[in-house]
Order: C-alpha cells, then sequence, then structure tokens
C-alpha cells in the first residue's frame, strides 16, 4: 500500500480535532528524524522514511528490543505502529519517558521503516481503545466512557460478571501473563459487578472522582506504585474505599496494540505485534 494512502486512512479514522498531546516537546535528542506534522501536534506520523508499506509491526513503545527485532529480520517497506513514541521506564524518574535510540532510527530510515503513533487518539473510547480493549480483554462489558483526557474520554465503565476484587485480580493476572498488585482499600465485593477501567496511567485523583460519582469501588489500570505523584491518589482511594488493581503500563496496553490487527488486516495489510517486557516497579 501506498504509505501516505494509509497515514492518510488513519488520520480520518482516529485523530479527531478536539485531541492534542504534547510529547514532540520532549523529543529533542532525535528531532532531526521527525516529521514536521508530528513537531507541530504530537500525534501521527513520527518518522516518514517509507513510500510503501508492505507490513505493519505494532508495540506499545518503541523500546531498542522492539526496534532490533524489526530490524533483525531484514525487511524494508514496512511501518512501526506504536502508542507511545517514547519508551517508558518509571525505574528513571523523573525522566520517566525515554526517547528512541539515535542509530537504530539512522537504520530505520536507510531500510524505509516508517514510525506511526497514536497516543491521544488510541487511548479515546473507541472500537480499538486501551481502555476498551482491555476491558475486552478481561471479559467486563463496556458500558460507558468516562476519564477526559487531552479532549479525550480514555476510560471504560462496565459490567465485569464476576463477585469479587480478588475474581477480578485473578482474571487480570491471566491476562496479562503476570502478577498484578491490588491496594484493597475497599470491600471484597464488586459494587453492583460494574468496574471501572483506564489502562496504563490512570491513578489519579480526578479520575478517582469520576469512579465515585459513578458509584464504583473497583478500578483497573496500569501503573500504581506509591509514590511522590501517586500519594494523594491513594489516600483518595483509600478514603472513599476504592480497590485499585495494577497490572503495568505496558501489560494493560498492549492489548489495543493486538487489536489494531483487525484495522489494518481491513486495509489490506497483514501486522505483528512485537512482545516487549512489563516494568514491575510500575506496581
Amino acid at each position: 500500500m501506498n504509505a501516505n494512502q494509509l497515514y492518510k486512512h488513519l488520520e480520518i479514522d482516529f485523530i479527531k480535532p478536539n485531541l492534542s498531546d504534547e510529547w514532540s516537546k520532549y523529543m529533542g535528542s532525535v528531532s532531526d528524524f521527525l516529521s514536521e506534522n508530528f513537531k507541530k501536534r504530537s500525534m501521527g506520523l513520527v518518522c516518514d522514511f517509507a513510500v510503501e508499506i508492505n507490513k505493519v509491526y505494532t508495540a506499545v513503545f518503541p523500546s531498542k528490543s522492539v526496534m532490533q527485532n524489526i530490524l533483525d529480520r531484514n525487511e524494508t517497506d514496512i511501518m512501526l505502529f506504536v502508542h507511545h513514541p517514547s519508551i517508558w521506564d518509571i525505574r528513571k524518574s523523573p525522566n520517566v519517558f525515554q526517547q528512541m535510540d539515535s542509530d537504530l532510527l539512522k537504520q530505520f530510515q536507510t531500510r524505509g521503516i516508517s514510525i506511526y503513533n497514536l497516543h491521544v487518539p488510541l487511548d479515546n473510547f473507541g472500537e480499538y481503545s486501551t481502555s476498551v480493549s482491555l476491558a475486552k480483554a478481561l471479559e467486563i462489558e463496556p458500558e460507558k466512557s468516562f476519564a477526559h483526557y487531552f479532549g479525550a474520554l480514555c476510560g471504560v465503565l462496565g459490567k465485569s460478571g464476576l463477585d469479587t476484587v480478588q475474581e477480578l485480580k485473578a482474571r487480570l493476572e491471566s491476562a496479562i501473563g503476570h502478577e498484578a498488585r491490588l491496594y484493597k482499600y475497599g470491600n471484597d465485593d464488586i459494587r453492583n459487578g460494574t468496574v471501572a477501567v483506564v489502562a496504563g496511567g490512570g491513578n489519579d485523583v480526578e479520575i478517582l472522582e469520576e469512579a465515585v460519582k459513578a458509584g464504583v469501588n473497583t478500578f483497573v489500570t496500569g501503573i500504581t506504585a506509591k509514590n511522590d505523584y501517586s500519594k494523594n491518589a491513594h489516600e483518595y482511594a483509600e478514603q472513599n474505599g476504592i480497590n485499585i488493581l495494577g497490572g503495568t503500563h505496558y501489560s494493560t496496553e498492549k492489548f489495543a496494540c493486538i487489536a489494531m490487527f483487525e484495522y489494518f488486516r481491513k486495509n489490506g495489510l497483514p501486522s505483528e505485534f512485537i512482545e516487549d517486557k512489563p516494568i514491575m516497579e510500575d506496581m
């Protein structure tokens, strides 16, 4: 497929006028590789390196391991689709987002491998969104969107079909393939069977306030570690009896990148998800 044609499809289907983002102001070290459009709005085409695209690889972050995995396949005329254009690592706080490797970017440029990013647009409530995809992986039926974020609604309220938060923890662990973390601040019973889901970094007081207004006592997200940033959120959750379940940034957002297979298939392109490693310190 012609690369510009694919970019146009993605633009129309995902990038709405009310959405915003701010990645490019943190990406000075790789600015020479960024498209002019991305420098202006931090969405869409990150690196314009391909004329034709014959296959799409998807990933949560463009980490060294993900980029090297693609290069090791010796392919050209392809695209890396990522949820984030930078690499999350809570262990490197306060610089929690690291930038792509310049040497690997040069090889991407030489081989005609473009990079395309949908962060806020993929968080926004919809068929392929991060929280909808996570909810579906947990067999939660999405009923309503919530949680305002850069013009998007990034959260899901839905019915779980489970009775207790311990059962939900077990289901989350089964879905993500590793241990989850439960901060049991409320009753074990899931109130009204309704769960609030925000994939990635949703442990925020404003989001928790919305959950309380919705009558929810069980909240699933990715980053739940107790630190200076999250202290107020944990205090609010404890005061209001909200159970918090964490599954790491990577593991709670990967389901959307896997769900995008179907989108690319509809556009006549094969795709493959590149696995990476969760950072357990997120929890």
